[in-house]
């Protein structure tokens, strides 16, 4: 039980702005062994959605401070960017997988007030992708 929750705490802070590595984490319990693959990646990919839903929040939160002075962009440059992102950005989420750049694009997901449906679903699909890719190779070179 502590190995799950290590992985889902791992995933769900390395989904966020904070830099950890939660594919060490699942390599090393693969590694292990004793644990059910399938599972090791559910708890992996929930913790890690998590994280990235965490960061959806705090984009919209920002725009609770868009009426201040030092907020960084005018309501018309977020009108045209909302637009942009809505007709070319959301697949962008599919890279919500990559590192350095993948973290932000959840809080600009937010920031462009994504659904959270649409949101959840193509994040999931490619932090999933990602795990699920990790573990292949990790059990092949096994």
């Amino acid at each position: 039980m502590l190995s799950y929750l290590l992985l889902f705490s791992s995933a769900l802070i390395a989904a966020t702005i904070l830099p950890l590595q939660s594919e060490a984490v699942l390599v090393g319990l693969l590694v292990q062994g004793g644990h059910p693959v399938m599972t090791l990646l559910f708890v992996a990919t929930v913790g890690n959605v998590l994280g990235a839903v965490i960061n959806w929040w705090l984009g919209r939160s920002l725009l609770l401070f868009q009426e201040k002075r030092w907020f960084p962009a005018s309501e018309q440059q977020l009108s045209r960017a909302r637009t942009w992102y809505h007709r070319y950005g959301r697949w962008s989420l599919l890279g919500s997988w990559l590192p350095i750049v993948g973290d932000p694009l959840t809080v600009v997901a937010g920031v462009m007030k994504e659904p959270i449906v649409p949101f959840v679903v193509l994040v999931t699909i490619a932090k999933a992708t990602r795990y699920f890719a990790l573990t292949a190779l990790t059990l092949a070179w096994l």
